[in-house]
C-alpha cells in the first residue's frame, strides 16, 4: 500500500514540475513514506532523518508521510529534529500544496485531513516501480480492530472504490502494456463499495468475488490480490479463481496464531477449525493454489501450549511461505494495555523454532515444482547473473531463469530444474 501511495505522490509532483533525483545529496526535498505496523519500522524513521541532517552540503527539506505521520502528527516536530512538514495517509494528494507552504517559509506544516473527493488514483507510467506490474487499490482502511493492530487508527475506516473506477484503471493499465495487476487493500475481501456501478450484472456471492470476475473479464493477463481476511474469505472467491485462468493461483490468508484462545484475545473472530476448512477448500482446488500467511509469536499471554498449536497448524496447512513476526506492542492499541508477559528471549526462541518449521515446509513445497513447467513474467534482470532474468510465477513464486532482455515484460513457460531455499530456477521451453 505504501509503494502504491509513493507512486501516486511521485506522479503528482512530476506533473507539477518536480524531478526525482537518484542521489539524495542532490535533492532539495526528501520525502519519507512511513509504516507503523511494527515498532522497528518506526524506529528507522528516527535514524534516517538523523543521517540526512548529518550529511554534508546543503540541507534538503524533509517531509514525513504515511502511517507514522498520521499517528504522531505535529508531535513529530518535537520528537525528531529536522522535519519540515508532516502529511497523513489521506493527505498525500496535497503533497505539492504542502511543499509550496514550506517554500513560502511556513514552519512545522502539517496536513492530517481527509482524502479529497476528486483524488486521482492514477499513476504515471514512468512512476510505477515496474512497467509490467501495477498495484490497484480497491479498499483502504480497516474496520476489524484486532487488538494488536494500529492500521485502523493510521488508515481509518474501510472505504471501497467503485467497481467502475477499478475496471477503468485496469483497462487503462492493460492498454499501457501492464501484464499483471495486484488488487490491494488492508482486507480486500471486505470490499463493499457504496456505489456498485460496474458490478450489477456480474455473478457472485460477495462484492469481492463479483469484482474478481469483472476484473478477469477485462482480459488482462494476470490478476493477484492481497491481503485477505479469514473472517470474510468466502469460498466463492475460489470458485471465481477456478472459472478464470487469469485470476492467479495464490491466496495470502493471515491466520496470526494457531490457538483459538490467542485468536480470541487478538479479536480476530475466526476459529482454527473454520480456518482449516478454508485451507481445505483452497488446497482441494484443481488450480493448485499456493497459500501464504502471516503469524505473530509471543502475543501477550501466549503459552507454550498455544505456540505448539501454531506449529501444529503450520504442519496441517503446509504453507508455501509465511511472514513470521515477533509481537511488538503499538501504543494506542488495546493489546498495548495487556501485560507483555512473553520474554524477549522466549519470543526469539519461538520465532527461530517456527522459522525452522516453515523453512522445511517451504523447501518441500518448492521441491514439488522440480520438472514442472510454470508461467513466469520476466520482470527484471537477475542481480546475480547478467544472463538470467527474475520474475514471479502465477502462484507468486520467485523464479530465476536463463534469458536476456528479450524476455522482459513477456510471460514465458519455464521448466523448473532446481528448487532453492527461497526461489526456483529454470529454463524457458
Amino acid at each position: 500500500m505504501n509503494v502504491s501511495d509513493s507512486e501516486r505522490v511521485a506522479t503528482t509532483l512530476s506533473a507539477r514540475g518536480y524531478e526525482i533525483t537518484p542521489s539524495q545529496t542532490e535533492a532539495d526535498i526528501v520525502l519519507i513514506n512511513t509504516c507503523s505496523v511494527r515498532e522497528k519500522a518506526e524506529q528507522k524513521l528516527y535514524s534516517r532523518v538523523g543521517r540526512i541532517r548529518k550529511a554534508t552540503g546543503e540541507k534538503p527539506f524533509v517531509g514525513v508521510m504515511g502511517c507514522v505521520a498520521q499517528l504522531e502528527g505535529e508531535t513529530l516536530f518535537d520528537k525528531i529534529e529536522g522535519i519540515d512538514f508532516v502529511l497523513g495517509t489521506r493527505a498525500v494528494g496535497r503533497v505539492a500544496d504542502a511543499l509550496e507552504n514550506v517554500f513560502d517559509g511556513r514552519q512545522r506544516y502539517s496536513d492530517l485531513g481527509e482524502r479529497e473527493r476528486d483524488y486521482d488514483w492514477n499513476v504515471a507510467e514512468e512512476q510505477r516501480y515496474s512497467p509490467y506490474v501495477a498495484f490497484v487499490p480497491i479498499i483502504e482502511g480497516c474496520n476489524k480492530f484486532c487488538t494488536y493492530c494500529i492500521v485502523p487508527f493510521s488508515r481509518g475506516r474501510e472505504v471501497s472504490l467503485s467497481g467502475s473506477e477499478i475496471i477503468r484503471q485496469v483497462n487503462d493499465l492493460r492498454r499501457h502494456g501492464v501484464k499483471e495487476v495486484h488488487l490491494i487493500g488492508q482486507n480486500v475481501n471486505s470490499y463493499r463499495p457504496a456505489d456498485d456501478s460496474g458490478l450489477e450484472r456480474i455473478p457472485g456471492k460477495t462484492p469481492f468475488s463479483r469484482l474478481l470476475r469483472a476484473v478477469a473479464a477485462t482480459g488482462i493477463e494476470r490478476i493477484k490480490f492481497n491481503t485477505s481476511f479469514p473472517r470474510d474469505f468466502h469460498e466463492d472467491i475460489v470458485d471465481a479463481m477456478e472459472e478464470n485462468e487469469n485470476l492467479c493461483n495464490w491466496v495470502h490468508l493471515p491466520v496470526q496464531s494457531g490457538s483459538d484462545r490467542v485468536l480470541k484475545e487478538m479479536k480476530r473472530l475466526h476459529t482454527i477449525d473454520r480456518y482449516k476448512k478454508q485451507i481445505d477448500r483452497i488446497r482441494n482446488s484443481p488450480r493448485g493454489i499456493a497459500i501464504t500467511t502471516d503469524i505473530i509469536v509471543g502475543f501477550p499471554g501466549e503459552t507454550e501450549e498455544d505456540f505448539q498449536k501454531t506449529i501444529e497448524l503450520f504442519e496441517y496447512c503446509g504453507f508455501d511461505m509465511a511472514y513470521i513476526f515477533k509481537y511488538s506492542p503499538r501504543f494506542g492499541t488495546p493489546s498495548y494495555k495487556m501485560k507483555d508477559d512473553v520474554t524477549t528471549l522466549e519470543k526469539q526462541s519461538r520465532f527461530i523454532e517456527l522459522e525452522k518449521v516453515q523453512k522445511r515446509l517451504q523447501y518441500e513445497s518448492l521441491s514439488r515444482y522440480n520438472g514442472k513447467t510454470v508461467s513466469v513474467l520476466g520482470e527484471k534482470l537477475s542481480a546475480r547473473s547478467e544472463s538470467d532474468l527474475s520474475g514471479h510465477s502465477t502462484c507468486h513464486r520467485v523464479v530465476n531463469f536463463k534469458g536476456g532482455e528479450e524476455f522482459l515484460g513477456k510471460i514465458a513457460n519455464v521448466r523448473i530444474v532446481e528448487a532453492k531455499s527461497n526461489s526456483l530456477y529454470g529454463e524457458v521451453i
